[in-house]
């Protein structure tokens, strides 16, 4: 019995010195010819994203965030889309971003203005804590003036409630 225990013992040793073990890197191939090669955008250091990923990344094309009644947190499930703009921010600095706020019908006209910028000013400062710069956000509100839905139900108030990351320059 001891020796079975010591076995596993040393077995779990094995398994966790080869779970600590670092990756290799594979090295890009190295270039024959004379000519240089130029890079897209040289502060792109990740690589994660290109520019067509605004088009094709899914996390990406998700451009809206939605918000709960008179609220102006950001509810957890947009913190992945969040976190996957501010990379791409990250990666290209010469990208510009408008985050345009919205409100439903309910409210005075004023009182939702200043909530659609509150909402857009809750994105901005969660891209910020996440890396975008502030010279590559602005914020935009259109309170209730631009609906997405015209319906007078919580359904279609619920769809206004929103943040629309609008790209103005993709790098």
């Amino acid at each position: 019995m001891k020796n079975a225990v010591r076995v596993l013992v040393a077995v779990m040793l094995v398994a966790g010195v080869a779970a600590c073990k670092k990756k290799a890197v594979k090295q890009a191939p190295a270039t024959t010819d004379n000519t240089t090669q130029t890079q897209t955008n040289p502060a792109d250091t990740s690589g994660r994203y290109t520019v067509d990923s605004l088009d094709t990344d899914a996390c990406l094309r998700q451009r809206v965030v939605y918000f709960d009644l008179d609220r102006t947190e950001i509810k957890s499930e947009f913190q992945a889309q969040i976190a996957c703009h501010a990379e791409y921010l990250r990666q290209f600095k010469g990208a510009r971003v408008t985050l345009e706020g919205h409100a439903d019908e309910r409210g005075t006209r004023e009182y939702n203005l200043g909530l659609g910028e509150r909402r857009g000013n809750a994105v901005q400062s969660a891209l910020g804590s996440a890396g975008a710069m502030a010279g590559q956000l602005n914020v935009v509100s259109y309170g209730e003036e631009r609906p997405v839905d015209r319906g007078h139900d919580e359904s279609a108030w619920a769809k206004n409630r929103r943040v629309e990351i609008v790209y103005t320059s993709a790098q």
